[in-house]
């Protein structure tokens, strides 16, 4: 089973899937081989373009293609958990982009349908794979910044397309949910813990969505976490983790290149370190490789997904009745 070569195909034609066509051709273990869209001519015209051997009129068709082994779903937020559980119980295995969900009901749900179905469900945080993320991890689990104290990031940028999307509540717009959940998994991976109490404050669109989004979290033992994200602020992308000894920043976390680097500070003194890592999106497809032909668990597990998105419901319920929102007792790492 080790020596299969996973055939992959594309449920849309977003944007975002040019991020994953590199990885996915360079791979030894994974092959492009499909696309559907929910027009024949959008289909084709994309599978045209990007040299696709397969193009599908509709979602429904691509999920009966027997030949597909793995569904990558870049659909709207409003339709990750529906048609993941289509997937599912179509039997593909499926990268779901982020966020996984946008109620808890529903990552249960879609759990439900990838343990009924024996097939792999992840969500696509590309950032969780990168050198640079595990090289974090590594610094402060080795006490590098002493005891855990506060950790602080953003993820802004403007978004200027009129009646784009991710401006409509109802199909899970806001920037909370498109790259505040970003600095918001960050913290949680950091903590190594789920949260206790979450407040937030947002700035409402004409659509109900937030324009921008600032928050806060309560972990267990002290540590708290601070972040804002945003559809009208200029681009602004950052991690910084406080501890008693120290302070590790991160200039690049969500999107660090082949060549990054971080920056920790204890005292007067600020070293600079080097690190290497490969294309931001061949790790999420590799994980998913591992996970399927070799019953690895996928680096961000469903559970950890769930947290996430909890977590971002609760900051939301915060902002929307002006009080602070408690969470379940947190689980440590």
């Amino acid at each position: 089973m080790s020596e299969r070569i996973l055939n992959w195909g594309l449920l849309s034609t977003a944007k975002i899937n040019r991020a994953v066509i590199a990885p996915l051709r360079s791979s030894k273990r994974n092959r492009l081989r499909a696309v559907a869209s929910r027009s024949t001519d959008t289909a084709e015209a994309y599978a045209k373009q990007w040299e696709i051997e397969r193009a599908f009129g509709s979602y429904e068709a691509l999920l009966a293609d027997p030949e597909i082994d793995v569904i990558y779903n870049s659909l709207p937020n409003h339709l990750h958990a529906p048609w993941s559980i289509q997937a599912l119980n179509a039997g593909k295995h499926v990268l779901c982009e982020k966020p996984l969900a946008l109620t808890v009901a529903e990552v249960d749900a879609m759990e439900a349908a990838a343990r009924k179905s024996g097939r792999v469900l992840a969500e696509a945080f590309m950032y969780r794979h990168h050198a640079v993320t595990l090289r974090v991890n590594e610094l402060v689990d080795g006490g590098e910044v002493g005891a855990l104290q506060l950790i602080r990031g953003a993820f802004t940028f403007m978004l200027k397309r009129v009646g784009d999307i991710r401006l409509k509540k109802e199909t899970g717009g806001g920037s909370i949910w498109d790259v505040g959940c970003y600095p918001i998994s960050y913290a949680r991976m950091i903590a190594g813990a789920e949260p206790l109490e979450a407040f937030g404050w947002q700035v409402v669109g004409e659509g109900g969505a937030d324009l921008t989004f600032a928050g806060q979290l309560r972990f267990p033992n002290g540590v708290m976490a601070q972040f804002d994200s945003g559809f009208v602020s200029p681009p602004r992308s950052f991690m910084e983790i406080t501890g008693s000894e120290g302070v590790l920043s991160v200039p690049r976390p969500f999107k660090p290149g082949p060549v990054d680097e971080v920056f920790l500070t204890k005292g007067d003194r600020m070293e600079r370190i080097e690190v290497r890592g490969g294309e931001l999106y061949a790790g999420e497809i590799e994980d998913m490789a591992d996970a399927i032909l070799h019953g690895k668990p996928c680096r961000v597990s469903l559970a950890d997904s769930r947290g996430n998105v909890a977590a971002i419901l609760a900051l939301i319920e915060s902002a929307e009745e002006g009080s602070s929102r408690q969470l379940p007792v947190g689980s440590e790492k």
